[in-house]
């Protein structure tokens, strides 16, 4: 089958585009003044951490702060698998997540017993705005006869809809697995991803619907190129949401957790990186010894710079945890039968990947 993909427009709604060019313009300012209010927050956040029974579960790309803090506070840095899981496994009566919506909304759905704050609710992802519930019921109702995979970048809506959820670090495997079982697939919503996974399993019997990343989406071919040129002895991680004419120049192309592991276990001493900058406080803690360099968005040889920052990440700060804390404000609410049926795939991701990795 040829791969189809459903149109959309290919700008963000005029107010996502505002945020993003606000992040992006922003002057960031710090003086003594600033650290010290800083300091006092973070203080306060740690006291209602504890009087509230909450737990703090940080995502990879959320400020290097706010990862700090959970760790030593008993929580949780990691990828989206991973925080979908803690919540299930801790005793706290309210998770709080730092990241982006479609994350705080599986926490919900994984504890719906639970309170769920976050720091802020207006944090969301340009994979979940570009796939709307309704507009991609209507594409999955065209094609009856295939299964419906999204990834975890989705609202709980979409979720609701489909087959199975998957994260980067099981989406091969588990289009494969479907694939070795005959059936046909709708892969949904980030199209550099289901293009890797149609190249990486030598099949085109996927439907693609057309979303990308806002960052990895700014990855530069000829710029990575130069770079390489530039630091020839550097490997180059890569997240599968880069375009696939990046993700052809990495030496290794995964997950967060996978890049770090790489990162970590491989020989080089030197690496460039194509995700995130978040991601760096956890590579340089795994890797102390190690350089690394972002991959660039823009520019050329040695003027190659990356402002590879999610900005909805980047709402995230510890000002805002303390008065969701503080107020009991930023909960995320799900509706109690798209929760019960968004469960289901998001069940199956679990299940999946606790086989795969026995």
């Amino acid at each position: 089958m040829a791969e189809s993909e459903v149109t959309r427009t290919d700008e963000l709604p005029a107010a996502d585009r505002e945020t993003v060019k606000a992040w992006l313009d922003r002057v960031p300012v710090e003086s003594e003044d600033s650290r010290a209010r800083h300091a006092a927050f973070e203080h306060k956040v740690r006291q209602l951490l504890q009087q509230r029974n909450a737990i703090l579960v940080a995502h990879y790309y959320t400020d290097p702060d706010l990862q700090k803090l959970a760790e030593e506070t008993g929580g949780l840095v990691a990828d989206s698998l991973e925080m979908a899981r803690f919540g299930t496994q801790c005793s706290a009566d309210t998770l709080v997540v730092a990241g982006v919506r479609f994350m705080g909304e599986t926490a919900k759905i994984l504890n719906p017993e639970k309170t769920v704050l976050m720091p802020t609710l207006e944090a969301t992802c340009s994979l979940d705005i570009g796939c709307p519930a309704e507009e991609f019921s209507k594409f999955c109702r065209a094609h009856p006869d295939h299964e419906v995979v999204v990834y975890a970048n989705t609202s709980v809506g979409v979720k609701a809809i489909s087959d199975w959820v998957v994260t980067s670090a099981i989406a091969v495997d588990v289009v494969e697995h479907l694939l070795d079982q005959g059936k046909k697939v709708i892969w949904a919503p980030d199209k550099h991803l289901g293009r890797y996974i149609q190249q990486k399993l030598g099949t085109q019997d996927m439907l693609l619907w057309d979303g990308a990343c806002i960052v990895h989406e700014e990855f530069k071919t000829r710029a990575l190129l130069q770079m390489k040129h530039l630091h020839p002895d550097a490997a180059v991680l890569a997240h599968p949401e880069s375009p696939l004419s990046v993700l052809e120049l990495a030496d290794v192309v995964g997950s967060t957790t996978q890049i770090i592991n790489a990162a970590r276990n491989r020989a080089e001493q030197k690496f460039i990186v194509a995700t995130d900058q978040g991601i760096f406080y956890k590579l340089q803690q795994n890797a102390p010894d190690k350089e690394f360099i972002m991959a660039p968005t823009s520019g050329e040889g040695a003027t190659c710079r990356s402002c590879a920052n999610c900005p909805w990440m980047g709402m995230n700060n510890m000002e805002n945890l303390y008065y969701s804390l503080l107020k009991g404000t930023n909960e995320i609410l799900v509706d109690p039968e798209l929760g019960r049926r968004a469960l289901v795939p998001l069940q199956k991701m679990l299940q999946f990947r606790d086989k795969s990795s026995t």
